[in-house]
């Protein structure tokens, strides 16, 4: 099951200077601010900055879809067709991500959040 797309992530090559330029376009400060993954909440919704994005095949921002069964959903998408661009990798906290592209080359994301 889906809870709908909550999460975006923009792959970025500077990250300092698109930071600056996503807090004043979402107007809120970071919640994580690591040289690795910069994170706002804005408007419901999780905007990310990856500064190795590019490097991990990400060729425009990549929305996530946040699933109850991230495995179960990656399979049916591979299954479906999907190309795997980034197996299930647990980022912190037990939460889950995955991308896929789609036949047309579009990126899709998954994300499950760990238990709270």
């Amino acid at each position: 099951m889906t809870a709908g797309q909550q999460t975006i992530i923009y792959p970025v090559k500077d990250k300092d200077r698109s930071k600056a330029l996503f807090t004043v376009l979402l107007g809120v400060e970071p919640y994580v601010d690591e040289p690795y993954y910069v994170g706002y909440k804005a408007a419901g919704q999780d905007i990310g900055l990856d500064p190795s994005g590019h490097a991990k095949g990400m060729t425009g921002p990549v929305p996530y879809w946040h699933v109850t069964d991230l495995r179960e959903r990656l399979a049916a998408l591979l299954e479906a067709g999907a190309e795997l661009l980034q197996d299930a990798q647990d980022v912190g906290g037990g939460r889950l991500i995955a991308s896929v592209k789609d036949p047309d080359g579009n990126l899709v994301g998954l994300l499950q959040d760990g238990a709270a």
